[in-house]
This record gives structure tokens, sequence and C-alpha cells, in this order.
């Protein structure tokens, strides 16, 4: 079967770049014809154990690599400086040892000098990218075009059926998706000032966050584990932006979301509870490791999305997976942590 092409925008030059899906052929195998005709064995290979353990054969043992090296078609032992370039990363960017990074693992959970290479943009009043990532928005309103959310999500899946306070909050509001792909730096940082007002986790299944995947499943980042946590920002030093449910979804060989808010640097890393403040653009917390999610949501009227990115989103010169409908592509912007994506109505 003939895969189709994903593009996306990358914000910082506006051109159009390919992505390179990662195990696309295998995923697109699991998610069409292993779904549909072997069920048991498409839920084992999306349950917490199977995911842990290739994320373990991945990202400790790097059994992909000593595959290929015994075929001759990698090196057993690449220089780290490689590995980098193979994923372009920049290495000035890596807070720390490069020669610490000795496992694809500790690649993958880098840390990086965010003060200087992410600098914090905007005013008071704007919302940041929680991560380096590709957005979509969208709106809960029945009002407004509703791009995505039927096909991401569930609405009331995603916040937790029985969370009522927070179903009503949240109803008729906006929401953007952050996609995290393999290569992008995996720390999540918080993209408002406020206090926390809740936090809680809801578990499930570690579906693979793959755009093809994504398409042929029905609302999976609904249906994986995930964190939520909900920041009142109308409080003093906060962004005013009203309430944010910060949604943390975990995906294919992701094992956990380690909870690590640090007020200055990476200093002190403290799971967040109820009553905290929690400061704009600093890290919150730590995918580990694989492709993964992160969902924001405001509340109605709360929120006026970057023009430039509502713009990416409906052009229809870029061929993407994901489509508002009748053939009109729904396009992906890249972008970087700490960067403006909206402001406080």
């Amino acid at each position: 079967m003939k895969l189709s092409t994903h593009q996306y925008i990358r914000r910082k030059t506006a051109s159009i770049e390919t992505e390179r899906l990662v195990g696309d052929p295998i995923i697109s195998l699991l998610y069409s014809r292993i779904r549909e005709n072997a069920p048991f064995l498409f839920n084992q290979f999306v349950s917490k154990r199977t995911s842990s353990l290739l994320g373990f054969l991945n990202y400790d043992l790097d059994c992909w690599r000593f595959f290929l090296s015994n075929l001759g078609l990698a090196d057993k032992n690449p220089p780290i400086e490689r590995i980098l370039n193979d994923l372009k990363i920049n290495p000035d960017e890596i807070w720390g040892r490069i020669e610490a990074l000795d496992t694809h693992r500790k690649i993958f959970e880098r840390k990086i000098r965010y003060w200087e290479c992410r600098p914090l943009q905007g005013s008071p009043s704007a919302v940041v990218s929680p991560a380096d990532s590709r957005i979509l928005t969208g709106s809960f309103s029945a009002q407004k075009m509703v791009f995505i959310k039927e096909t991401f999500f569930s609405y009331n899946e995603l916040i937790g059926s029985d969370k009522l306070k927070w179903l009503k909050a949240f109803s008729q509001g906006d929401y953007a998706v952050f996609r995290l792909t393999p290569d992008k730096y995996h720390y999540n940082h918080s993209p408002v000032s406020g206090r926390v007002a809740d936090t809680y986790e809801i578990d499930g299944l570690y579906h693979s966050c793959n755009p093809n995947a994504v398409v042929q499943s029905v609302t999976p980042f609904s249906k994986n584990r995930r964190c939520v946590t909900v920041i009142d920002t109308d409080v003093d030093k906060g962004t005013g932006v009203g309430r944010v449910a910060m949604v943390e979804i975990v995906a294919l060989m992701i094992g956990r979301i380690d909870q690590c808010y640090s007020a200055h640097g990476y200093a002190s890393p403290l799971p967040l509870k109820k009553g905290d403040f929690i400061e704009k653009g600093q890290p919150k917390s730590l995918f580990a490791p694989g492709s993964s999610t992160t969902v924001l949501i405001f509340e109605k009227n709360r929120i006026r999305f970057s023009s430039d990115l509502l713009e990416n989103q409906n052009r229809t010169d870029v061929k993407s997976r994901f489509a508002q409908g009748f053939g009109r592509p729904l396009v992906e912007t890249d972008l970087n942590v700490r960067e403006t994506i909206g402001r406080a109505i």
C-alpha cells in the first residue's frame, strides 16, 4: 500500500517540509490489517507492557541499530555526533556533557539551554508553546468550524467523564494539539503562569501518534494514558487567560510521564500539587521516551491564537494526512517550546 506524503510548515522560515515518519509502513500495517483482522494482537501491541518493552529494546538496548549493523547497513557504535546529526539535533543546544549521551534514551531525554536557545517570547498575556512540536488548533464551539476534535479525541474522555466541574468549565472552549516527534526535545514546559487548581491521571492505552495511526483510529488521544493539570491564570502574576487544562498524553514506547517542575533551570525538580504556583516557560514534565502529544484546552472566548498558525492551518498547497473534510488539508506548523501561540482576550 502506497503511503501518502505528510507535510508541515516550519514557522521560523515559512517553508514547506516533508516529514520522515518513523516506522511508517509498520504503523500502517498495524492500524489497518492487524487491527481489523487480529484485534486481540492489536490490543496487546498498544498495551503498557508492550509499549514499555518496545521502548526498552529501542532506546536502551538499541536493538534496531544492532540488527542493521549485522546486515552491514549501519555502524554498531557510531559516534554520538553522527547520531545527533542524523536526528538533526543541534549539539550546541545541549546542556551538559555530550559524551554522557551514550544511549538513545539519554539522547531522547536530553536537557537543553532553553534559557538561551528557546528564549521566552511575548508579553505577560501571551500563551506559549509547551514543547518543540507541530501544532493544530480548534474549537469546541458549535458556532465555529470543528476541525479535528472527533478525529483526535472525544472531549468527555479526554478530560475525564467523571470530572464534571472541568467538563462544564471548558465546554465550548478552544484547544491546541502539540505533536512531538521522536527527534524532538521531550520536556514539556508550562504554557502559562498561574496556580494549579487540579492535577490527576487517567489510565489508558499506548496508541501511536503517527498521523497514519491517528486518522485510522477512533479518538486515540482520549484513549491513551494521560496526565491532566488544570491551571488558574486569573491570579496575581498569572497570564490572565482563564483556566487552562494541560493534558499530557503518552504514546507508543512512552513508558511514563515524569512530573518534574523546576522554577530555575532544571534544578530541584518536583511534581506539582494543587495550590502550587507555576511560572510560564519553566520545565514541567518529561516524556520518557518515544513520540507523544500535549493538548491545551482553554475556556470559551479567553484566547486568540496567533494569525500565522491559523493561516498555515488552512493552506491548500500543503499535503497533509490530517483533513478538515471535503479533501481540504489540515496543516501543522512546526514551532519551538516557549514561542507565542496566542494571547489572552
